[in-house]
């Protein structure tokens, strides 16, 4: 029986606390076998086939590159390229989905209502095609993912990130490190996915969860298509710095151009901040973000 949107649907029978302590943990989390209660998903009709899809997608098309198998370094293309592209062992990427599956548009919102998140949450469905003995260089995402599998078998290993704790920034394997991200981070980081990494194999009714920062590669084993939920929700720090902003716009003087050489007019601005900050309440920052209660 199909069930009604959001991350009941995805795990039955496993519980959405389950899944949230898997979050919290952030460790990954598997179910197979959700053919029943996903149903509306997996028929829907760009996702019965490779060929479906790009005969209906009206936009362009990412396009891997096999020697780096990374978005990173992608390269843009039309449907009819992509086609080929494909043929010739190269991985694509659809983004934003549900613009063109408005029934995805509800999955979203309850998933990101039962994950908690914030109501400014970046939400949105990838698709990849992925051709069989291909797959996706080791690196870890600034986001959350839920994965369900729609065709074809596709492996995933997945290991704990020891070097950086809720990153802000994605990164690749073998890449230069986001000076931000290098910022915060335990370094080096490692040449090769570490060793306590666990393996999970996908096939059609499969749906994974990819918890934030979690390093992860892929590899096909035969032609795969899968459909991601992906979730970039706003840190406190964004809230903040979003909130501070806006409360500071307000003031002719911090509007002024800086001028580093006039370090006392800033030293006034931050001791005139650090009085009205005391007024702040987190309550009223989140009802100008989240909508009152």
């Amino acid at each position: 029986m199909t069930m009604s949107p959001g991350i009941a649907a995805l795990t039955h029978p496993r519980s959405t606390e389950d899944l949230r302590g898997h979050m919290r943990a952030a460790e990954p989390f598997v179910v197979h076998n959700r053919q029943a209660s996903l149903a509306e998903l997996l028929s829907l009709p760009l996702l019965r086939s490779l060929d479906a899809l790009l005969a209906a997608w009206p936009d362009p098309v990412e396009v891997f590159d096999p020697e780096v198998a990374d978005e990173a370094n992608s390269v843009i293309v039309g449907p009819d390229e992509a086609r080929t592209q494909f043929a010739s062992g190269m991985t694509l990427l659809f983004s934003e989905v549900q613009l063109h599956a408005p029934q995805l548009v509800p999955w979203l919102e309850a998933i990101r209502a039962d994950l908690g998140v914030s109501a400014l949450t970046e939400k949105r469905c990838l698709v990849y095609a992925t051709p069989a003995g291909t797959g996706t260089g080791a690196h870890f995402d600034q986001n959350v993912n839920f994965v369900l599998q729609v065709h074809g078998t596709k492996r995933w290993w997945l290991a704990p990130n020891s070097n950086v704790t809720r990153p802000m920034t994605r990164h690749r394997l073998g890449q230069p490190i986001d000076p931000e991200l290098e910022s915060y981070s335990r370094l080096p980081m490692p040449s090769e996915l570490p060793v306590d990494r666990t393996e999970i194999v996908l096939e059609p009714g499969s749906v994974l969860f990819v918890p934030r920062g979690t390093w992860h590669a892929t590899h096909a084993t035969t032609d795969a298509l899968s459909l991601n939920f992906t979730f970039s929700a706003p840190t406190w720090l964004d809230v903040f710095g979003a909130a501070l902003r806006s409360r500071l716009a307000l003031s002719d003087d911090w509007r002024e151009a800086a001028m580093p050489l006039e370090v006392a007019t800033f030293e006034a601005l931050l001791r005139d901040l650090s009085d009205d900050v005391v007024n702040w309440h987190a309550a009223d920052i989140l009802a100008v973000t989240e909508g009152e209660p």
